[in-house]
């Protein structure tokens, strides 16, 4: 049966939220500077691949995009690891601070015509630095957030991690429309895009004073201190740990993988799409982007407070059954989309729809898990189900719109959210079978 308990007497509900503050605020500068690669590549991809049209520099660009993605499993290991030993608080310090090498790297890379190949190969390694960062931020996140909250509002606080990744890629956007009206299109193309990583740098430094601020969690506490006072035995290492858990490892990834691609589709790609297939200027893909992710950040402490009174299970239902039917339409009408209004409501439509996953889908893996393993149980079967799907949908579908069937890739995403439907269809609600309820 659902609990109802209040939060625990050692913890006061302000501590609480000022502890979740400090984190999501990394989380949402982490995000942004993720985000403001995919929000900028129409404008600096000429810099760095200046061979051919629109269509090949922007796949070479969503190819790096998904090289740091290939990071992200390796991000998810190692921070996991660290912060299942050395604690949650210190693994977001280091996250944040491999973010802001990251960022600042690319504000300052030469470009192709001032040092020849050595710009892509130096953008290559900024996002290899990125992905480590978010592959670890990711796991570590939800895990600190979750334990963070209490049992009766843990879907709703852990909503806010998909809250400040939103608003990360709602700050790129809006960096990107001052940009517009401040600088003319040759400038953005020529110099201004560096100016929002040097943001990201900056607001990472921010970002990092914030965090030492932060309270560690009382589950990773109690563990530390119980391990503390009982003689141990030799333990088996932390990836042989995890691997008691296949059960749980699989369902990460299935429940991940039709999420990943589906968020990835009507977020970062879309942009994109409504330039190169709907025909829109940057500046009205960019509003309605915008626009649409706006109500989308709204949503999700909705349905992470609505997964608290009805359960995980039904909210990730409203996901599956929506993505798997709604895809291919939707991708459609929006391609022929006649007006910004109407390219806005769809991508609203879309977006409730995602929402069902991002609001709560951290939550869910980080009750699957015990304390000692949560971090990398958490972080490394989700890095590794993006690095493979969600890095690689942008590129899937630019290859797919250069080769003439573009319409392959919307049965493509179909696919993918299909078999995360089926995975919803045949777990138990976590939010009353959680490992988590017995912690507090």
């Amino acid at each position: 049966m659902h609990s109802t308990s209040s939060a625990p007497a050692g913890r006061s509900m302000a501590s609480r939220i000022r502890s979740i503050f400090s984190g999501s605020v990394g989380n949402l500068v982490e995000w942004y500077d993720w985000y403001v690669y995919s929000a900028f590549a129409l404008y600096f991809a000429p810099s760095f691949f200046p061979e051919g049209n629109q269509t090949a520099q922007l796949l070479n660009s969503a190819a790096i995009f998904a090289v740091g993605f290939l990071m992200r499993p390796l991000g998810g290991w190692l921070m996991g690891r660290y912060a299942d030993r050395a604690g949650r608080k210190a693994a977001l310090l280091a996250s944040v601070l491999l973010m802001c090498g990251g960022s600042l790297l690319i504000a300052i890379t030469p470009t192709y015509r001032q040092i020849g190949v050595a710009a892509p190969v130096l953008l290559v390694l900024a996002r290899l630095l990125q992905g480590l960062s978010v592959g670890g931020e990711y796991g570590t996140s939800a895990t600190y957030l979750s334990e963070m909250a209490d049992q009766r509002n843990r879907g709703f606080f852990s909503s806010f991690q998909y809250v400040t990744l939103i608003a990360g890629q709602l700050l790129a956007l809006l960096v990107q429309i001052g940009l517009q009206q401040l600088l003319t299109p040759a400038e953005l193309q020529a110099w201004g895009w560096r100016i929002p990583f040097a943001i990201g740098a900056a607001a990472a430094l921010v970002a990092l004073y914030l965090r030492r601020t932060m309270e560690e969690t009382d589950a990773f506490t109690r563990q530390t201190a119980a391990e503390a006072s009982a003689p141990q035995p030799a333990q088996p290492g932390k990836l042989a740990v995890l691997l008691r858990y296949p059960r749980e490892v699989l369902t990460v990834v299935g429940l991940t993988l039709g999420g990943t691609v589906v968020f990835y589709t009507f977020t970062t790609y879309t942009q994109k799409f409504l330039v190169n297939t709907a025909g829109f200027s940057k500046d009205q893909a960019t509003l309605v982007s915008f626009g649409a992710l706006g109500v989308a950040m709204l949503l999700q402490p909705l349905l992470g407070g609505l997964s608290d009174r009805v359960g995980r299970r039904p909210v990730l239902l409203f996901f599956g059954i929506g993505a798997t039917l709604g895809t291919v339409p939707l991708m459609t009408w929006l391609g022929q989309a006649g007006s910004p209004g109407a390219a806005f409501g769809l991508l609203v439509a879309a977006l409730v729809i995602v929402s069902g996953y991002t609001s709560i889908n951290a939550v869910v893996k980080a009750e699957l898990f015990p304390t000692e393993i949560r971090a990398l149980g958490v972080g490394l079967p989700y890095a590794l189900t993006v690095a493979l799907f969600g890095g690689s949908a942008e590129y899937v579908a630019l290859l797919a719109k250069s080769k003439g069937v573009e319409s392959w890739f919307y049965w493509y995403v179909t696919a993918c959210a299909a078999i995360s439907l089926v995975v919803y269809l045949r777990m138990a609600d976590t939010r009353d079978t959680s490992r988590m309820n017995n912690e507090e």
